[in-house]
């Protein structure tokens, strides 16, 4: 699969709705998600992060409907967990003391991949860069919390199998101690006529990964780990097919959310998670029941409700979430990109926020 691509069905989560008077003064009604998803389908962090936090603190933003056009409004007063999605977090730096202030618990989804040489990804800063800012996030965060992407994995005349082992290993030597999961997935073209369209206006010359072509690289990856003694969570984002030493990813994951937000009360009533004391006797601690999820030597907890979000993809893992991202918005200008139509209405899009910041939207209309 390609990618981590965003599904506008309907979810099973039920947000609080009520009504909240807008900036210019008329009332609207406005749903309050608990988990936001900052974005699959653009990158906020990177280019609109000083929007989101000015949305933030006035309290809500305005999303248009990619499909019918239609404008709804998200509020932010029940919001205890959003997840970043960015090739460039570094402009998330200064905002994270607010995120504490607030009391709003956080992890990112760094994409860091390495499509220098080709050019695939022409707009994305250096690597060392991008290392760097990677490093700078785990210190300010905390370890688990920043996860490395490398996504999609992408075969075309100029990019072998072999060549990508040897860029994650580069990667994976200078993230080593700084990650503890790699997430991946394997670029399915054909599936997406975006990124289908966008590669062919550019020239790229690509190829579709095969069945066996997939088991192999795993195959190569698992070992490599294994080798280097990384000892990284290996899993895919978006993938159907079940791959030996390999977990399926929840990118948007409840349990990262227990283990960083356990103290939350809120958010763990909203997942429906109990936080119990593990129990010693004179023959040690009792037996934990099967999904017992650890926090601590002294605390674990149980999850009562089934927190998928049946409106995303089969294989998608992702739990309930609100993405407040919009596409044809992100200025990176990847070749490969599946949430642009074209270069030149993201950039137009993008001028468009450049001169009217403080709008409810991203696009500034």
């Amino acid at each position: 699969m390609f990618f981590c691509d965003i599904w506008y069905i309907c979810s099973m989560a039920q947000w609080r709705k009520d009504r909240i008077q807008l900036d210019n003064g008329e009332w609207a009604e406005v749903q309050f998600p608990v988990i936001v998803s900052a974005s699959r389908s653009t990158d906020i962090p990177a280019f609109y992060a000083d929007w989101f936090f000015s949305r933030l603190a006035k309290g809500y933003s305005a999303w248009t409907n990619p499909f019918n056009g239609v404008k709804s409004y998200v509020a932010y007063a029940d919001t205890r967990f959003i997840v970043f999605w960015s090739k460039n977090p570094e402009p998330l730096l200064q905002h994270l003391d607010y995120l504490k202030e607030r009391g709003i618990n956080c992890y990112v989804q760094f994409t860091l991949n390495d499509y220098v040489a080709e050019g695939l990804e022409k707009r994305v800063p250096s690597l060392d860069f991008r290392i760097a800012t990677f490093k700078k996030l785990v210190a300010a965060l905390g370890p688990g919390r920043v996860i490395w992407r490398f996504d999609p994995l992408i075969l075309t005349d100029k990019i072998t199998a072999d060549h990508l082992l040897r860029k994650i290993e580069n990667i994976g030597d200078q993230l080593f101690g700084y990650t503890e999961k790699l997430v991946f997935s394997f670029a399915d073209i054909k599936a997406y006529k975006k990124v289908k369209a966008n590669l062919d206006k550019n020239h790229v010359v690509y190829a579709e990964w095969t069945e066996n072509q997939m088991i192999d690289f795993a195959r190569r990856l698992v070992a490599l780990n294994k080798a280097k003694g990384w000892n990284y969570a290996l899993a895919t984002c978006g993938e159907a097919a079940n791959l030996d030493g390999v977990e399926h990813n929840r990118c948007v994951d409840d349990d990262l959310m227990i283990r960083f937000a356990h103290d939350d009360a809120k958010l763990m009533k909203f997942l429906g998670v109990e936080i119990h004391d593990v129990e010693n006797s004179l023959f040690g601690a009792t037996q934990l029941p099967a999904n017992a999820i650890m926090i601590s030597d002294s605390k674990y907890a149980l999850k009562n409700k089934n927190n998928r979000d049946h409106g995303q993809r089969a294989a998608c893992g992702c739990m309930v979430s609100k993405d407040i991202g919009e596409y044809n918005t992100c200025p990176h200008q990847c070749e490969y990109c599946y949430a642009n139509t074209s270069k030149e209405i993201a950039l137009a899009n993008w001028k468009n926020h450049n001169n009217n910041k403080s709008a409810e939207t991203i696009t500034g209309q």
